[in-house]
């Protein structure tokens, strides 16, 4: 049988001792590397397996040979009783990190994620509008009731504080603000910083609470019927503002405010009469030619003397106003939407021409929901468009256009 030791080493041979492994007896070991660095280790065997459990370092500063006995004669009863010093060294450690992390994320709270989340994700945003509104919407209704709160704690009550009192009486920003609640305690989860089901969730819980927005009365795009169209464009054109050949250009190319008053002559190619505007941009997400008229191609070479970046820059400089077509209509006392004249287009292609659906949907850029009809069609139709929207421009004008009565562009102001 092998000779057991007991309190082998003594502080001189501790001190002394050459690299290898030098047992004291009892299952203490002190190591000791090449570099002349010595720890002590406990060897223990437990369900017929070896394990080591470090001790800490020897030497001076470190753990001391007496301390280090009792050490292990604390470990070795605890072996005796089948607890396992590693697993319960591990145990502690991970109870400790959990204690750790709940203390850091009690200190998280749903404004510091919800600007977190929006500094890395809006240089996706498509425009500054958006942005815009995801940090007015948040500071305006949501900051004011959890902004301070734990994210961890903000629950189902928080949410229907929030949403219920502009629920019916704003509903698209109600909807608009539930669904960036949901996505911004999304991401709360996936950083760890709570747990559970997501109470602004929509379907299976908010939905059970409050009525759908289909349910609710709900404001639209008032539009003008078509037949009234060309009466009006001919109204425009006794105006010399930008914003009324803005107007007069989207309504001409069926597009949205937006795509209008953010166009830059880098999309434009006068020559093929193509204006082509960047997925970026587009509601959709994908990149959308749009086959310009005659007369629109009128309005961009009246609007070229400006010499701007954007197509229709604002008197000051800059993009136009998203608002400078709304109040153009209403100081022509028109009571419609601008996005409106899109319904316009959209009633004039089913009732006064014989184009197909789909080519009226692609010039009103329209998602396609037929999954079959989407895979099928690869093409956008842009022969069959282009004479869609010259027939319609064609429409548009047939009210007349007085050409003695249109200012030059330098004389472009306010309408």
């Amino acid at each position: 049988m092998p000779r057991k030791v007991n309190n082998a080493l003594t502080p001189l041979t501790v001190k002394n001792a050459k690299p290898g492994r030098h047992a004291d007896g009892g299952g203490l070991h002190l190591l000791v590397k090449e570099s002349g660095a010595r720890s002590w280790v406990f060897r223990f065997m437990l369900n017929g397996k070896s394990r080591d459990v470090g001790l800490g370092t020897a030497g001076p500063g470190g753990t001391s040979l007496a301390d280090a006995r009792t050490a292990r004669d604390a470990l070795r009863l605890k072996v005796k009783a089948g607890i396992d010093p590693l697993q319960e060294r591990q145990q502690e450690a991970e109870e400790a990190l959990a204690m750790a992390q709940a203390a850091n994320v009690a200190g998280i709270t749903f404004k510091a994620v919800a600007e977190a989340y929006i500094e890395t994700n809006e240089g996706s945003w498509r425009n500054d509008k958006h942005r815009l509104q995801w940090k007015n919407t948040l500071s305006t209704y949501v900051y004011p009731v959890i902004g301070d709160l734990p994210v961890a704690k903000v629950g189902t009550a928080h949410v229907l504080q929030i949403l219920e009192p502009i629920w019916k009486a704003k509903t698209e920003t109600a909807s608009r603000l539930r669904g960036r609640m949901e996505t911004i305690l999304d991401a709360a989860k996936a950083r760890g910083y709570r747990d559970g089901e997501n109470p602004a969730r929509w379907r299976g819980h908010i939905a059970q609470i409050l009525p759908a927005r289909s349910r609710l009365t709900r404001g639209h795009h008032k539009a003008m019927p078509y037949e009234a169209v060309p009466a009006f464009v001919g109204a425009l054109h006794q105006r010399a503002a930008v914003a009324a050949l803005a107007l007069e250009f989207a309504i001409l190319t069926a597009a949205r405010t937006g795509e209008v008053i953010g166009a830059k002559w880098g999309e434009v190619d006068l020559e093929k009469a193509v204006w082509t505007i960047p997925a970026s941009r587009m509601k959709a997400g994908k990149e959308h030619r749009v086959p310009l008229s005659p007369r629109a191609v009128e309005i961009l070479n009246a609007v070229q003397e400006l010499r701007q970046e954007w197509l229709f820059p604002a008197v000051r400089g800059g993009t136009l106003s998203g608002m400078a077509m709304s109040m153009l209509l209403r100081r022509m006392q028109v009571d419609v939407t601008v996005h409106g004249f899109r319904s316009s287009f959209r009633d004039w292609c089913a009732e006064s021409t014989g184009y197909g659906h789909e080519v009226a949907e692609m010039a009103l850029a329209h998602t396609i929901d037929n999954k079959v009809e989407r895979a099928y069609r690869r093409g956008d139709l842009f022969d069959k468009r282009r004479r869609l929207m010259g027939d319609w421009a064609t429409f548009c004008i047939s009210g007349g256009v007085d050409r003695d009565n249109v200012r030059p562009i330098r004389n472009l102001g306010k309408a």
